[in-house]
This record gives C-alpha cells, structure tokens and sequence, in this order.
C-alpha cells in the first residue's frame, strides 16, 4: 500500500504510468476515496498522463484526522504531497468537495497547477449543500452494496464496513461540517475570480449543483462548461465519458 506522511496525516495514493512526462492529479470527493477515479477514469488518463489518485485525509485509506478540512489546510496538504512527490506542476481535476480544493489550490498556488477541471462542485453558500452530498453519498454507498450493473466498483464486506465506519467518523467525530461551513463564501471571493488557468467545469445535466458550474463559468474567465448525462454522481454514472473528456482537455495543445 504506497503511503506518505505529512506533516499532520498519513495519505495513501495510487499512481499510474509514472514514466509519462506530464502529470494529472485527481482528488476525490466528501466522504468517497480514490477509487471513484481508480477503475475506469484513472485508466483512460494513463493512456497519456502519469496519474496520481490519493485518499484525502479521514478518507479511505490515508488516516484520520478530526481537525483541518477546510479548503485551505487541505490545498496546503496537497502542495506538501506534491513537494514529496517531487512533482514541479500537475493538471488538476478535483470533484464535488475534490473541485473545491483544486479551486482553492488553483487560486493559492497557480504556478503549480497548468489546466484545472471541477466535476459537480457545490456552491458552499447554498444551505443544502451539506444535505445534497449526504443525500447522494448515502446514494453512492448503496449502489456500492446493491452491486449495480456495469458498475465497477462493488467491495466485499470489510470495505462497506470500514466506508460506513469512515462515513460515522467524519459526521460524528470530525470538524468536517464546521470546516464546510467556513467555505461559504467562497464562490464569491476574490480568489474565483482571479483563476488564471484554463478550466473544465463538467456538471450533471440534471444535477442539483449545475447552476454552481454555471457560477463559475461566469466567473472564471477561460471556462468552459460541459453538462453531461446524470445527476451529482456523474463519476458513477457516465466515467468513460469523463475520462475521455479530461483526456482530451488536458493533451490539448501539448
């Protein structure tokens, strides 16, 4: 199991085609791991990309903390992984609470990021932002327990219990919710609307959170907005779509 320690966790990631001369690193999203990418997104981006996937903190894998999920602990956590990584600059593609941190990383560090994409990221101010990610985390573990059709990801036992175990920590133990909290002006902020980078923006034509991709494409100024077939679990739902979508988007004009 590759881990790194930081200063303050421990975090587990995955790496694919390391040989590749260019970089994506993917985050996750709230309450969810790597494998939303491993399985069918990740392998499209190798194709040409050496890919990095990594368990945020109290996530997956990597180890707990009860403490630090606001958006700026988080992108400072990402720029030390990727000082241990010795990894000068990526394309960075982040979803749901994922997007969150790339925007705040992109924002904080745009000499360390080359193309950005955001995958069904909510607006924190909206109230029903914390219920929309419940609502469809809940939804993506069930999928994960009733072994859908064609889906890729189904766990055995141990790995839905240790999700469940994952999901009750970071709800009950954790500052995760107040961290949230802290991010509600955020869309609004200064930091959007000085993104530099050339931006994807990829909502779910039916999802509760597409009018915050149509936010920032007004907002950050070389945006594009892309709806495709699904809600907020897009990943999920259309993940050969998105593989070629970001493979396409970040080997353009390399």
């Amino acid at each position: 199991m590759p881990v790194v320690d930081l200063q303050h966790t421990r975090i587990h990631l995955q790496e694919m085609n390391t040989g590749a001369a260019e970089t994506v690193l993917m985050i996750h999203g709230m309450f969810t791991n790597l494998s939303i990418y491993y399985f069918n997104i990740a392998p499209i981006l190798a194709q040409r990309f050496h890919v990095v996937l990594y368990d945020l903190k109290g996530h997956g894998m990597s180890g707990k903390s009860s403490h630090g999920y606001h958006l700026q602990a988080m992108s400072d956590e990402l720029m030390e992984l990727l000082e241990v990584l010795q990894l000068d600059a990526v394309h960075l593609a982040g979803y749901s609470y994922g997007g969150l941190i790339a925007l705040k990383t992109a924002a904080r560090f745009p000499q360390k990021i080359k193309k950005l994409a955001v995958i069904e990221s909510p607006d924190p101010y909206e109230q029903e932002t914390m219920s929309i990610v419940d609502i469809y985390s809940k939804e993506l573990l069930l999928h994960f327990i009733n072994g859908q059709p064609g889906h890729a990801l189904q766990p055995g036992k141990r790995q839905l219990e240790r999700r469940h175990r994952m999901y009750e920590f970071l709800l009950k133990e954790s500052s995760i919710r107040q961290d949230m909290q802290q991010e509600r002006h955020f869309f609004s902020s200064e930091e959007i609307t000085a993104i530099p980078h050339e931006t994807l923006l990829i909502y779910g034509a039916s999802s509760d959170c597409a009018p915050a991709g149509r936010h920032l494409q007004e907002k950050i100024n070389r945006s594009r907005l892309l709806l495709v077939n699904g809600d907020h679990n897009i990943p999920v739902q259309e993940p050969m779509t998105i593989g070629h979508e970001l493979k396409n988007f970040f080997e353009t004009d390399l």
